[in-house]
């Protein structure tokens, strides 16, 4: 299969080019070939009639004697005729030894005409070479007499146009071939044009304009190009001057909030400490009240994480980070329920332990929060280019429909639960892209749902000092 526009642009034209040729050229040789033939053939006629009129003894019986042949034969090699004569039962008189059988390869029919009194003729090859033989009755009812015409010379031509018309079709697919490409990328040119600046602008080049030369089609197609990079440039544009002032305004009331909220939290750790000490109808709520400021504070803590990402002033601090040690410790600390899946062998990876803590966390907390109660499973792969963390649970999962938007800033896969803020899954998206991760979701068969951390290895996985760790590592939990 011919692929790309250029490539079958050049292909139709060549195959137009080609057949157009072909068509031209056979049917220039079959009407020469007619035509020549025609010719040779009435030139042959003619000169029969002459010679069976002219040549031939006007009293020459149907069956004449051997010197009468003779000197027929004699009189017809006087003017370099080849003839075969035909005089009945006997056998028949040829000019030459080399047309000796030639008489029965004739067709039936040609002696059939000539019995009847007319001429006939037919062409056949004689000792490989190609000949008209020409025959009718001598004088009208005398012997049969058959002259051979040797049309080499006619054959030859006829090979030589065959070769000149082959030569000029290589000739002309060949010029086809270079003028079809030049026309090619000539109409194209526009249309690649059009491609290179749709991908200098999906780089964020939104500056890229096409030129507009003509007035044509291909005019009009760089006009209205342009004019839709000038309306997505000023969507564009828009766009980032909204979400700056969004971030801006999340920074801000974050900022703002921080210390109000500082305040608060420390006056609901007094509240929290003296809760016994209120009645029973006022103890519910300074327990809600504790509990919400709890929240805001999670909350106000998370927009100024997310403020810090947008303001890209977060930095990634590289360390030589043991996963196993990592990712125990941090399941022991928020989820101790979880099942552990570690590799036997000690995975060391160039990474920021602080953010990859905080991925594993949040991960851990999401589970904790739509699987309360359920079996949680914390799994360590390393391959030879990635390592992943997989944390899988069997609550309720995601629907598919909402399954992509779970890492969306404040989605909330079932609007009905407002325990938390929708900013987790987020802000580890957030961390995981820094360490040059990613996060991927699907849904566990059997209910539930898998969310892995891919991390990138960039060089050899290095196992450590494993008797350092002997009696700690081989636990599986």
């Amino acid at each position: 299969m011919i692929r790309g526009v250029r490539a079958r642009l050049t292909a139709t034209i060549v195959a137009l080019v080609v057949l157009t040729a072909a068509v031209l050229g056979i049917g220039s040789y079959l009407f020469v070939d007619a035509r020549l033939h025609s010719q040779a053939l009435d030139d042959a006629r003619d000169q029969a009639r002459f010679d069976l009129s002219v040549l031939t003894p006007p009293r020459l019986g149907p069956t004449p004697t051997e010197d009468d042949l003779a000197k027929l034969a004699q009189s017809f090699q006087s003017r370099r005729l080849e003839t075969i004569i035909d005089a009945g039962p006997s056998p028949p008189y040829t000019s030459t030894s080399s047309l000796a059988g030639v008489l029965s390869t004739l067709p039936a029919e040609m002696r059939t005409f000539i019995a009847q009194g007319q001429i006939a003729y037919a062409w056949v090859p004689i000792a490989g070479v190609p000949s008209l033989v020409v025959g009718g009755p001598s004088g009208g009812t005398g012997p049969a007499i058959y002259f051979v015409r040797n049309e080499s010379t006619l054959e030859a031509t006829l090979d030589q146009l065959r070769l000149a018309l082959g030569v000029g079709a290589l000739v002309l697919a060949a010029l086809a071939i270079l003028a079809a490409r030049f026309l090619a990328q000539g109409v194209l040119a526009p249309v690649e044009a059009a491609a290179d600046a749709a991908e200098r602008i999906k780089r964020g080049d939104r500056s890229a304009r096409l030129p507009v030369t003509s007035d044509d089609a291909f005019g009009m197609l760089a006009d209205q190009f342009n004019r839709m990079a000038a309306a997505l440039d000023d969507t564009i544009g828009r766009l980032e001057t909204a979400q700056d002032q969004n971030r801006r305004f999340v920074a801000d009331v974050s900022h703002e909030l921080r210390t109000p909220v500082g305040a608060l939290v420390a006056e609901a750790s007094i509240l929290r400490d003296h809760l016994g000490d209120l009645p029973e109808a006022s103890r519910r709520a300074g327990e809600l009240i504790v509990a919400d400021i709890g929240r805001l504070r999670v909350l106000v803590e998370e927009l100024m994480e997310l403020s810090r990402f947008d303001a890209e002033t977060e930095e990634v601090q590289l360390r030589q980070v043991d996963l196993r040690r990592l990712v125990r410790d941090v399941v022991a600390a928020r989820y101790p329920d979880a099942v552990l899946e570690l590799p036997d062998d000690r995975i060391v990876l160039e990474t920021d332990p602080r953010r990859l803590e905080r991925v594993l966390a949040n991960l851990l907390g999401n589970a904790r929060e739509h699987a309360p109660g359920a079996l949680v499973v914390v799994r360590l792969r390393a391959a030879l280019d990635h390592v992943s963390i997989t944390v899988a649970d069997r609550g309720p999962g995601v629907p598919a429909d909402r399954l992509d938007r779970i890492f969306d800033r404040f989605f909330m896969a079932d609007p009905s639960r407002r325990g938390g803020s929708g900013l987790g899954l987020a802000i580890a998206a957030e961390h995981a892209e820094l360490l040059g991760g990613r996060l991927r979701a699907r849904n566990r068969d059997g209910g539930g749902l898998a969310i892995e951390l891919d991390l990138p290895v960039t060089g050899s996985l290095r196992d450590g000092d494993v008797a350092a760790t002997d009696g700690e590592d081989r636990e599986r939990r």
